[in-house]
């Protein structure tokens, strides 16, 4: 499980290590900068063959530090550097300064005009100007130079950003722009050290980053611990792998019934509406659940009826018709929304989640109190799953959205990770907000975040019903045993990986139909 740290976070870690004794600051600087050129060497191998042309950019703060040590350590194999500097040596940190003095000694620290009038001929760019650490937009030449080197980068040239794009705030993953809107750099491939941080996934993190990868510089688990104690070490954000196939695997209880394995009952609308519910319906299906049931108006029987086998149909009317239904305590899970119709949503949203089962709300369950969040929020209880969208989040957190919509001017800026954060907090249950970083927080703080980026893009999940896919998806894991918070996760990396193994000209209705695949990949990788 990988932690995503921010920026105070990754500071308190190494200044732990650093006042322990266990490293020096030089040390953790020597290893940045020989960790950059490994992860360059090994995503470009044709320039370790060669001596090439670098133009090393450094700023005025430890992060300029590395990039004088990556400048040495270049010179060293042969390369010819032009190395910038942005601002004075007698103001920088002292680490920072021995390497600047070190390289000094070798060749000529230029302003940062001068090295950038080189980066037309340059077989490398190293972007190390500022790192996690930077508050404020560039201005002036270093806004200059993020500029130059994002143009480098979008033109597919080798540049690599240590830590972080110039610019970029690594809490939130926004850009800090000035008001004119420029100022902020791109990166080919972005080396992180220790963990990657929340910027490097979040936003217009991976866009910018271009590739993220992280260097071990040899900080410890314990040396987190240390730093963070056991409640920040909880709280950490993580990074959602692939769930355990032991907990997807039905063969490993092999005397279980169908009724071992849950019963989600998911609600669709009326007629000509139930397409939604029956995409949620056949994800929980083939995710696990060990029978699903479609509960609809009595006029829509025939017509689902007409285009469902394994999934059982039950007609339920109105609030009473649910209650009734639920009478059922077989049905261990319900969904929610898709298809629904708001006016119905609000008839049977309060009667599910008085139920106390586990529930997932969707669309029209969600748009259907837009215009009183707080009588949502007061029905909710810890085993429900929210699943908006942009626009269904605005609608139930308008002051959250807020945040998030307005410019990024200071940092850390307002994130996805912290509106969700707070968002869990104040509904009382799981909510997953979607996008291609998608984030997931709990009531109690717990966070994670699944990325639909890098190595793991999705672009095909941007079609109609992929959402109400996710909602069944959902409802199935917990129609199976999972908590909430450990459905919602599973959820999210098991639709991603189905629209990854389908690939181009992915519908929704193909995403239920690739998990088998997926899921038989999980067990034979165990």
């Amino acid at each position: 499980m990988a932690m995503l740290l921010t920026s105070a976070q990754m500071r308190a870690i190494e200044g732990a290590a650093i006042a322990s004794g266990a490293v020096t600051g030089d040390a953790l600087m020597e290893r940045a900068g020989a960790g950059v050129l490994a992860e360059v060497f090994g995503h470009w191998p044709e320039l370790a063959a060669r001596a090439g042309d670098a133009v090393v950019l450094c700023g005025p703060g430890n992060n300029g530090g590395d990039g004088f040590v990556i400048a040495r350590l270049l010179a060293d194999r042969g390369w010819r550097v032009s190395l910038g500097f942005l601002g004075t040596p007698d103001r920088l940190p002292p680490d920072a300064r021995s390497n600047h003095d070190r390289w000094a000694a070798l060749g000529p620290v230029l302003g940062l005009d001068e090295a950038l009038a080189a980066l037309g001929g340059a077989d490398l760019a190293v972007d190390a100007l500022f790192g996690t650490g930077l508050a404020r937009p560039l201005e002036g030449v270093a806004a200059r130079a993020a500029n130059a080197l994002a143009e480098m980068a979008w033109a597919e040239g080798r540049v690599v950003a240590v830590d972080a794009p110039s610019g970029l705030c690594m809490d939130s993953g926004r850009p800090l722009a000035p008001p004119e809107g420029d100022g902020v750099a791109a990166a080919t491939l972005t080396v992180s050290f220790h963990a990657l941080k929340l910027g490097h996934v979040l936003a217009e993190g991976p866009a910018r980053c271009g590739r993220a990868v992280v260097a071990d510089i040899g900080l410890t688990p314990g040396q987190a611990r240390a730093a963070l104690g056991a409640d920040g070490v909880r709280a950490l954000a993580t990074l959602v792998a692939a769930p355990d196939p032991d907990r997807l695997d039905k063969g490993a209880s092999p005397g279980a019934h169908k009724y071992g394995h849950g019963h989600a009952l998911v609600l669709a609308g009326g007629t000509a509406r139930g397409g939604a519910a029956r995409l949620a319906a056949r994800a929980a299906l083939r995710v696990g659940a060990g029978l699903v049931t479609l509960g609809t108006p009595g006029p829509a029987l025939a017509e689902n009826a007409a285009q469902l086998t394994a999934i059982m149909l039950t007609a339920v009317e109105d609030g009473p018709g649910l209650a009734a239904a639920l009478d059922d305590t077989r049905l261990n899970a319900l969904a929610l929304g898709p298809g629904l119709g708001v006016a119905r949503a609000r008839a049977l949203v309060p009667v599910a989640l008085g139920a106390g089962r586990p529930t997932v709300l969707d669309a029209d369950a969600l748009t259907a109190f837009a215009e009183a969040p707080a009588t949502l929020f007061a029905l909710l209880h810890s085993a429900t799953v929210l699943t908006p969208h942009a626009g269904e989040f605005a609608r139930l957190f308008p002051d959250l959205a807020e945040d998030l919509a307005g410019p990024a001017t200071r940092g850390p800026a307002p994130s996805r990770l912290e509106a969700v954060r707070q968002a869990a907090a104040r509904a009382g249950a799981v909510v997953l907000l979607k996008g291609p970083d998608t984030v997931i927080a709990s009531p109690e703080g717990r966070c994670a975040i699944h990325l639909a980026a890098y190595d793991r893009a999705a672009p095909w999940l941007a079609t109609a019903g992929a959402g109400d896919v996710l909602t069944g998806l959902i409802a199935g894991l917990m129609a199976r045993g999972f908590s909430a918070f450990a459905a919602a996760k599973a959820a999210a990396w098991l639709h991603t990986e189905a629209a990854r193994a389908f690939g181009p000209g992915l519908i929704a209705e193909d995403l239920p139909e690739a998990l088998p695949g997926v899921l038989a990949g999980l067990l034979r990788a165990r």
